[in-house]
């Protein structure tokens, strides 16, 4: 389970060679003031994508007030997080930072100009947002995970973390990608399980989905990844352990926060990179002349509080294959 890997050789080494160059910490940014537009499809203004991109810019040699200024903009709605992508244009940004499908798509039928940098979103490919990842051509650059893929592991640990298990169901958010979805059904087929599909349209919905999930008897869910749900991160949380239902989650945010698993890459290190785009774009790099990069390492994490506080008994061979466990 550990550094597993999931790149071509090729792609991997076009990523090296990317920020083989990037500045080192404390390195001097660009003389002439920039104004980097931070579009949000997760609302919190401190909330982990908008500071882990200010805290690695700063690092970069870019200080608020002196050489960069932020325009700040969160909304989980897509028709608003257009609203402000048309602002920060108007506003003359440099660039746009932005997460998961919606920010990306959002900013993208507002502009072809504006340089696009996504933090972190699905297949950038598949969802029309770049041309390829070696080379993605007009205005859009960035980090790519594999949701697909993910989701397809996660379900199947899941499976192996409860094997007596004999309700397993999905939570996904109804307008998001909807990859995720078709690759834990597909994969729920491999492993003949029946799979409930379980889907909200606002945060509202969610009491009354754990509700219906406790009706139906389910004994195991994975919480496909969505901007909401990163949003509503602590309150799914809190609404599992209510359930009582074992779930594993897309990254180790959430078990940190009190869920029991997660297996995903490092949302922290995406986001990180993501302000090193940034920066290569402020000194004069075209987005699409930069390579997406995918994560290589993934991270299985369970939280051990949070089992013995739902009466959830973890399997000590699956627990030996953790990456990191909350004691």
């Amino acid at each position: 389970m550990r550094a597993v890997r999931a790149r071509a050789t090729s792609a991997f080494l076009l990523v090296s060679l990317l920020f083989s160059t990037v500045a080192p910490a404390g390195a001097q940014a660009p003389s002439k003031a920039a104004r980097v537009g931070v579009l949000s499809p997760f609302l919190g203004g401190d909330s982990l994508f908008f500071e882990t991109l200010r805290v690695r810019l700063h690092e970069l040699g870019y200080v608020e007030g002196r050489n960069v200024s932020f325009v700040y903009r969160a909304a989980e709605d897509f028709d608003q997080l257009q609203a402000h992508a048309r602002e920060m244009v108007r506003l003359n940004v440099d660039v746009i930072a932005t997460a998961g499908s919606q920010g990306v798509r959002a900013a993208k039928s507002v502009t072809s100009a504006v340089p696009i940098v996504m933090g972190n979103v699905g297949d950038a490919v598949s969802q029309g947002f770049v041309a390829s990842l070696a080379k993605p051509g007009g205005n859009v650059t960035g980090l790519s995970s594999l949701n697909s893929e993910l989701s397809a592991k996660r379900l199947a640990l899941l499976k192996e973390a409860f094997p007596a298990a004999s309700r397993f169901a999905v939570l996904r958010e109804a307008v998001g990608d909807a990859s995720p979805f078709r690759s834990a059904e597909a994969t729920a087929r491999k492993l003949g399980i029946a799979l409930e599909v379980f889907q909200v349209r606002e945060a509202d919905e969610l009491p009354s989905a754990f509700a219906t999930m406790t009706t139906a008897h389910v004994s195991a869910l994975e919480i496909l990844p969505g901007p909401m749900f990163v949003s509503q991160l602590r309150r799914l949380v809190e609404l599992a352990a209510s359930a009582r239902v074992p779930a594993i989650y897309p990254d180790d945010t959430f078990v940190k926060a009190g869920g029991l698993m997660s297996y995903g890459s490092n949302v922290a290190e995406l986001y990180s990179r993501a302000a090193e785009y940034v920066d290569r774009i402020l000194r004069g790099a075209r987005p699409g002349d930069l390579p997406v990069e995918q994560p290589t390492v993934f991270v299985l994490a369970i939280n051990l509080r949070a089992a013995r506080s739902q009466g959830i008994a973890v399997p000590a061979s699956f627990l030996a294959r953790a990456d990191q466990i909350l004691r």
